[in-house]
Parts: structure tokens; sequence; C-alpha cells
């Protein structure tokens, strides 16, 4: 019996998906196997490693996006993505997908042929900062002979990954969309990140219906991508609005405590 979480991307909004695994531990829920992309990819690799959610939120406020000394040269984007991988090894001693206690899978997107690439095994934190390598901020990662760049430019919420071996998937989803006024796009980097947020969500929203619940708190549109101001608001939101969500769905609490208590049997 397994018990699946999916996580999208949406860079600072992924707080959220912090507070969402408190309220699901405060539950009883612990997934058997995770998926994610960008962000998602992040806090699933930390968290599928072992840290607490605590430590997670600390290492998320920690982490200094803009940093000068990540400024890239000679590369297409602001920031050298691969300069992150010394903060990341801190946290992941062990750089492997089979040191992981929980099986986890995360997308990114090959620059060069274009196509989605899922990774699951062999190198760890290389696969998720391609994952989490935001177009135009920060430079396409080298895995090998390839070049990647976040997962979210073609899959943003990769639950069709866990479907062929979950009994329950919950979806944690960031990165909604609301109306907005032409005086709130002030500058070009605010109409590429509308452009990709509007293409997304068409497509995550069709794989809703793969999950057996999703956590999607629709005022998270009002945070920006990298504005961390509002880190402990954000996961706030997404830990009460998930226990609101699993108070009024005494079934599948039900149904995933029976199983969690299966799988403690096995």
């Amino acid at each position: 019996m397994n018990i699946g979480l999916v996580l999208s991307g949406g860079g600072v909004r992924g707080a959220a998906h912090i507070g969402a695994i408190k309220a699901l531990e405060e539950h009883g829920i612990f997934p058997t196997q995770i998926s994610g992309t960008s962000i998602g990819a992040i806090v699933g690799a930390l968290y599928a490693y072992g840290h607490h959610w605590s430590d997670i939120l600390h290492f998320f406020k920690k982490f200094q996006i803009f940093d000068v000394t990540k400024y890239a040269k000679g590369k297409p984007g602001l920031i050298d993505t691969e300069k992150f991988y010394a903060e990341f090894k801190n946290y992941l001693k062990e750089d492997s997908f089979e040191a992981l206690q929980i099986p986890l899978s995360i997308t990114a997107t090959n620059i060069l042929d274009g196509n989605l690439e899922i990774f699951n095994q062999g190198k760890l934190i290389m696969p998720i900062l391609a994952s989490a390598a935001f177009p135009g901020i920060f430079a396409p990662v080298k895995i090998q002979d390839d070049y990647y760049i976040d997962g979210g430019t073609l899959n943003n919420f990769p639950a069709e990954l866990l479907k062929p071996h979950c009994d329950r998937i919950i979806g944690s989803y960031v990165n909604g969309i609301d109306s907005i006024n032409i005086t709130d796009v002030k500058h070009m980097f605010h109409i590429m990140e509308r452009a990709i947020k509007l293409k997304s969500f068409q497509e995550d929203y069709s794989k809703f219906n793969l999950c057996d619940v999703v956590v999607y708190p629709k005022e998270l549109s009002k945070y920006g991508t990298f504005d961390k101001r509002y880190v402990d608001e954000i996961f706030n939101i997404g830990y009460h609005r998930t226990k609101e969500i699993l108070n009024n769905n005494e079934a599948l609490l039900q149904q995933t405590a029976a199983l969690v208590l299966n799988n403690k049997q096995l």
C-alpha cells in the first residue's frame, strides 16, 4: 500500500508545501512515494532524505537566491545554478537517489532536444538544481552531455508519475493564477512569469483528477515567485488549508490511516 505526494513548482510559494507536510504528519499521513518539480523537487528531496519539516523551512528561509557570488559569467542566465551545489550538499550528504528514505521522482526539461526527463536514480543534487532552473533567471544545468532547465516548463505537476505505484495520491499545488490589472505588470519579468504560469496552469489543472485530494490555496497567486518576504505567511497558508481539507474529508482520512497502519504492519 502506497501513499503518494505530488509537489508542484511555484518558487517561494513552495513554502506552502512545507506547511502541507506538517499538516499531513499531524494527521498521521506519511507519504511513501513523492514526485515533484522545481521547488517541489527541492522540498520533496529534502523531505525524502529524512529532514524534518522545520529543518526544510529553515533551509528555505536562509537560502539566498540572488547571491552576488552566484552571478553567471558566460552562461545563458542571471544566476549560475550549479554554484548552489555546495549548499545542497550540506543537507544531502549522500548525493544519490538511492540514499533517500522515500522514493522520489523529479522532472527537468532538456533544453537541447525539448524532451522531459524523469530523474529517479543516480546522482541527486544536479537533477534537483536542473528541475528548479527557472528559464532566464537560472542558467541551464549540465548533466552528462545534456543541458536542463526547470521541469515546470513541460510538467509542473507530475501526478502521473505516482499513479501506477500509489493507492492514494495527495497533491500540493502552489502555482495558481487569478485575474490582474495591467498596472500589475510592471516590467519584463512580470510578463514572462505570467506567460509561464498561464501555460502551465491549464495543463496542471487537467491532472488534478489523478489525485484523491489537491491542496490548492488560490490566495497564493498574489505572492511573487522570488519574493521571500512572506515565507512564514505562505507556510501558514499551506498548513491551515491542508488541515481544513483533511478535517473536511473524514473518509479520506480513515482510508489513508488504514493504509498507513497496513504499511507499518508489513
